[in-house]
């Protein structure tokens, strides 16, 4: 008999099954325009690279302690002070191997078994997606259009009981939108007074647009979780870096477990980190966003092509969360022809926003699709010319 636990029968993260698809595609057919994943299309940062090189080069890299190397996590604290005038201390940091590591040892030191955890809907999947497969009642949260996809303190107040935890992500995937600097405070007032673990996911700041400035929770509460990540704003998925603030009570718990986890995090990313995070480094990542905003107006220009109005701009990261309602209620058979016809890689909104009993239908991911713009204006231009193609044929599903 083979064996296979509840926890291991996880549903798919539907975006890596869009690129087990879209790689074999591109060998076969050479065509592929990804508008499908959050990978920046420029690699890691000139100085990181060279701190990267001069470490492989004069170190013996082994293991580093579980919660990381001091001399990031101050550089990390330098950050906090330079970008959001915030004092944060060595000692409440703890570097993790992605964000998705901190966030499986954050539920995992938070919450037990049973316990309710609000995730918006839509939002990331695999939130959802691991906080099941620990045992955690998930409750959705509809957010709609009128609030941005975003929640808010009324919605908590109409909860039936406050939640173990809520997981807030800003800006947000797959939505691009961000949630008021004064909404987040309220939130994070309220998460703290209802003994509710607010995670709020900031691995997208430092990407934002019109005027935008997102804000961190620690602004506003230290009792909550705050997540950051050195792959989107950094450009350094590949090199599966994260980090975390924590609360005083979290920190010891938090680092045992990813001790026995993880052992630590990659040596050489934190290295890499270090340059990442110097001044040289931020002027060639500024410049990654003002690509990424040319790409956005690009994409909110021609969505219309698709029969696509009223869209929701996005305020950060680098998504558009895009309802087609008017061309299929099936995004997953869509997002397949689509990309059997034309080559062209797009996301189901399917474990975005999974269809639930109590539901808002209108909300549901079966008709909705997110676009990356993360890649070149060339790419993104020529992803547009391919669809409305497509669409101005009469191809639904």
């Amino acid at each position: 008999m083979s064996r296979l636990s509840a926890r291991g029968q996880v549903p798919p993260f539907h975006v890596m099954e869009v690129m087990k698809v879209a790689a074999r595609r591109q060998l076969t057919h050479g065509d592929v325009i990804g508008l499908h994943v959050g990978q920046p299309s420029t690699g890691a940062p000139r100085a990181a690279r060279d701190a990267a090189i001069a470490a492989i080069d004069g170190q013996v890299l082994g293991y580093t302690e579980a919660v990381g190397n001091l001399a990031l996590r101050e550089a990390i604290c330098e950050h906090y002070a330079a970008a959001y005038d915030l004092e944060v201390h060595p000692g409440q940091v703890i570097l993790t191997t992605g964000s998705s590591g901190g966030f499986t040892a954050l539920f995992l030191a938070a919450f037990e078994a049973g316990d309710e955890v609000v995730v918006t809907r839509p939002g990331y999947p695999a939130y959802r997606n691991t906080l099941e497969a620990l045992g955690c009642r998930v409750v959705d949260l509809d957010c709609g259009p009128e609030t941005a996809y975003q929640p808010t303190v009324v919605m908590l107040e109409a909860l039936p009981t406050p939640p173990a935890g809520l997981i807030l992500a800003s800006p947000a995937n797959p939505t691009g939108t961000v949630v008021p600097a004064d909404e987040l405070a309220a939130i994070a007032r309220w998460c703290a007074e209802h003994d509710c673990l607010l995670a709020s996911d900031e691995i997208y700041h430092g990407i934002s647009y019109a005027g935008a400035h997102p804000t961190t929770a620690w602004s506003t509460s230290r009792a909550a979780a705050v997540v950051g990540s050195f792959s989107k704003y950094f450009s350094m998925t590949g090199w599966r870096l994260g980090w975390m603030l924590l609360p005083d009570h979290l920190l010891r718990p938090v680092e045992l477990l990813l001790g026995n986890l993880n052992l630590c995090p990659p040596a050489v990313s934190q290295a890499a980190a270090v340059g990442a995070l110097t001044l040289a480094a931020q002027v060639e990542l500024r410049s990654h966003v003002e690509r990424y905003a040319h790409n956005r107006d690009l994409v909110l220009q021609r969505l219309p092509e698709l029969g696509v109005h009223d869209q929701v701009p996005p305020s950060g990261a680098f998504y558009a969360w895009c309802d087609i309602a008017h061309l299929t209620d099936d995004s997953v058979a869509w997002c397949t022809a689509v990309m059997d016809r034309t080559g062209v890689a797009l996301t189901p909104g399917v474990d975005f926003a999974p269809s639930r009993p109590g539901g808002d239908p209108a909300l549901d991911g079966s008709h909705f699709v997110r676009i990356s713009y993360a890649g070149s204006a060339a790419d993104v231009t020529e992803g547009f010319d391919r669809l409305a193609a497509y669409v101005a044929g009469g191809r639904c599903s």
